[in-house]
């Protein structure tokens, strides 16, 4: 993992304006101010580019700042599918192997989810997969792999009290197996803050 992820996670919530995955230690609990020297100035009526550029950004930032090129594309394939535009694009980002494995509280955050997947500790219907951005189908079972299973790391996650395990994926902690049942709507996702994915339907369509 690069050395900037780690600290972009702490000033992210304050330029984006809110608690992105409602950690109790957020810097945004105790400043809700932008980060700088002139951060407190910089807050003002924000135009509609600006609320939709904020939204892409909050959308990005809470997948592990995915780049935009991926994002873009993970909008492209969302236009393709049938249906809801901004809908198909959360769907497509929760189906994302590290997206699960947080979802699932096998880890404690997205980024440490994609290490965590990235370094081979998991397998998808008991094939190893080290790609972070693959994308699990229905009925998918994703497992912590026997030899990972008593990193400190799985075991705060999993005790941890303040997520919950998404709806939408069926978690065995003691086996350390999940099944993803179904691509969630907006309304199931777990988000600690609004996503308004229809303003990034906006953005991409000026």
């Amino acid at each position: 993992m690069s050395q900037k992820r780690p600290q972009a996670k702490y000033k992210i919530d304050r330029r984006l304006g809110c608690n992105l995955w409602g950690r109790p230690k957020s810097p945004y609990n105790t400043r809700q101010t932008p980060p700088g020297m002139h951060g407190a100035n910089r807050r003002g009526r924000v135009s509609d580019y600006g609320q939709q550029l904020m939204a892409k950004q909050k959308l990005k930032g809470f997948y592990g700042c995915v780049g935009e090129k991926k994002f873009r594309r993970y909008f492209q394939e969302a236009v393709r599918l049938r249906g809801d535009t901004g809908q198909n694009l959360v769907g497509l980002l929760e189906r994302r192997l590290d997206a699960v494995i947080y979802r699932a509280k096998f880890v404690p955050t997205i980024f440490s989810a994609r290490q965590f997947v990235n370094h081979g500790h998991v397998t998808v219907n008991g094939k190893r997969v080290n790609i972070a951005s693959y994308q699990v189908s229905e009925g998918d079972v994703i497992e912590v792999r026997e030899k990972s299973r008593q990193m400190p790391l799985v075991l705060q996650a999993i005790e941890a009290p303040e997520r919950e395990v998404a709806e939408y994926i069926d978690v065995d902690h003691k086996e350390m197996k999940a099944t993803f049942l179904r691509i969630p709507k907006l309304e199931d996702i777990p988000y600690a803050t609004q996503m308004e994915p229809h303003l990034i339907v906006e953005f991409y369509s000026r």
